[in-house]
């Protein structure tokens, strides 16, 4: 579509907007500062850089799908990032998981450097990128059995503490170099398949590890840690050590913030209920945007009522740039960009959608007990030409459109993606 129709439809909606008390304008200003946090890990299928194959096995995590190509190192990870970055409108940062580093031979989880990820750092700062970060706790010798910093032996434990330990020191490196915080969030697949013998004293050793890891602080302008907790998982389906109860409890004693994933809590179980709750008790949150069908299957996030619930009551938050927003997904069953691309503008059209609710019009119905009408006023704003205010907004961010972006990944599929 040119640029002169989209500016046309524009308009059109604008009114239409505007006769509910809708300013679109503001709503659009209001959506450039949301940034997502793009997780590297759907490029490849989190296979990493490490010099052992990974295998996920005892981490609670399975793949399914091969389509044809797969990123198979950081050049090629960086080049499908970029691409993926371009058919997303605003700015944005990057989500690196720990064995995305380039390590030049062998070298353990327990040693890693932030000379690791120079290469990284250098191509944040070309695209004036901020760069987060996320321990590996999983596809590791040591974590086979499903248990890392809740294990018995105090040798494993001591391991993964100093791995995890690493991370935040090359977190707090990224915070330094680009000027800006490194969000790290810590997940671990610790749990046990049937019934525990004794869940006390596993979460008494996770506390304790933390309480070791935690006891280098680091400013809050380069690093951000967060906890993210999780109901159950393959392998895991009897005791997970590391539940939300737990993490929350942790995280507000300690001044953590918690990770909610959309996909770790019961299905029926609304995690947008939560947002208002915690963020009263704690300064931040982050959100993992996932898609779980009947289990945690990380399926690429769409713009559903899920979706669109959770972000209604982010933007209601007074103050929702303490709502830290990244995607968590990993789906080898179609091409990878896409599902980036697909994921990332869900996520904004689903925060635009909610920015263009008459809420004032919605409050002072359901004050003055006119339930009728204040739902009414919901189902009248889903009539209203949407579309066109987002494709100005794609328009406003020389990003593609709704209906051409997918072209440009079919382009990139034959030109790129096929000759690996």
């Amino acid at each position: 579509m040119d640029r002169l129709s989209v500016e046309k439809l524009y308009q059109e909606a604008r009114q239409k907007y505007a006769e509910l008390g809708v300013d679109t304008d503001r709503a659009l200003e209001s959506l450039k500062s949301f940034h997502l946090s793009i997780h590297c890990w759907q490029g490849d299928d989190i296979q990493g850089f490490e010099w052992q194959e990974i295998s996920l096995g005892g981490s609670g995590l399975q793949l399914t799908g091969n389509y044809p190509g797969r990123a198979r190192n950081a050049a090629e990870l960086r080049q499908d990032l970029e691409k993926a970055l371009s058919l997303i409108p605003g700015k944005h940062r990057v989500n690196l998981h720990a064995i995305y580093g380039e390590f030049n031979g062998q070298v353990e989880r327990n040693e890693y450097e932030p000379a690791h990820f120079r290469g990284w750092l250098e191509w944040a700062k070309s695209l004036d990128l901020k760069l987060d970060f996320n321990a590996t706790c999983f596809g590791h010798p040591k974590a086979a059995d499903g248990l890392t910093l809740s294990h018995p032996r105090k040798e494993i434990r001591k391991f993964w503490i100093e791995h995890v330990r690493c991370c935040r020191k090359i977190a707090a490196y990224f915070g330094r170099e680009l000027k800006s915080w490194s969000l790290h969030n810590l997940w671990i697949p610790d749990g046990l398949k049937d019934l525990p013998s004794d869940r006390w004293v596993y979460r008494q050793f996770l506390r304790e590890s933390l309480d070791e890891i935690f006891e280098i602080e680091y400013s809050q302008t380069q690093l951000k840690d967060s906890l993210e907790s999780k109901l159950f998982g393959l392998g895991s389906e009897a005791f997970v050590v590391g539940s939300h109860e737990f993490y929350l409890a942790y995280a507000i004693k300690k001044g953590k913030m918690v990770c909610l994933d959309l996909g770790h809590f019961h299905p029926t179980e609304s995690v947008a209920d939560k947002i208002s709750s915690i963020l009263q008790f704690s300064d931040e949150i982050l959100l993992h945007l996932s898609r779980g069908l009947r289990w945690d299957s990380d399926h690429v996030v769409i713009l559903n009522d899920e979706l669109e619930t959770l972000a209604e009551e982010i933007v209601k938050v007074p103050n929702p740039e303490k709502v830290h927003l990244a995607l968590d997904y990993f789906d080898p069953s179609l091409n990878r960009v896409g599902a980036w691309v697909l994921g990332a503008r869900s996520v904004l059209r689903s925060l635009l959608k909610a920015l263009l609710l008459p809420w004032d019009l919605i409050k002072q119905a359901e004050l003055s007990g006119n339930n009728l009408a204040k739902l009414t006023y919901r189902q009248i704003a889903r009539d209203l030409p949407f579309g066109a205010v987002w494709d100005y907004y794609c328009l406003l961010h020389d990003s593609p459109t709704e209906s051409e972006w997918l072209a440009e990944i079919r382009d990139y599929e034959d030109q790129v993606l096929s000759q690996r």
